[in-house]
């Protein structure tokens, strides 16, 4: 591979990978939330079940238990979401390395990537 080209895919995987590490860094706040709603919305969910006064029951649900479970399914679709993205760029930089390591010409990478 030629020097200019390996530089450029370097310069390009450098800069996928400060992508990756941002995601990385929102992937651990956003778990880290979930974790805490994970804890709320189960908790009020068994206060809910153990509580028998209807109208103490309804307005437990309307304070806690469903906006809890809202942020909850919110977050669990923004983690899905997250590793989605983790992964695309994951197989860019797979790609870049397996082309600046490759000892074929670029013609036969060409035809690796559409496998």
């Amino acid at each position: 591979m030629e020097q200019h080209v390996k530089m450029s895919l370097d310069k390009w995987k450098a800069e996928i990978e400060e992508i990756l590490q941002e995601i990385d860094e929102e992937y651990e706040a956003v778990k880290q939330e979930l974790n805490v709603y994970t804890y709320k919305y189960n908790i009020t969910k068994q206060v809910v079940q153990s509580t028998v006064n209807p109208e103490l029951n309804r307005k437990i649900r309307e304070l806690y238990h469903q906006p809890f479970e809202q942020k909850f399914n919110d977050l669990k679709e923004y983690i899905k979401e997250l590793e989605e993205k983790k992964r695309v760029f994951h197989m860019f930089t797979d790609k870049i390395d397996k082309a600046t390591t490759a000892k074929e010409e670029p013609k036969s990478f060409a035809i690796t990537q559409t496998e």
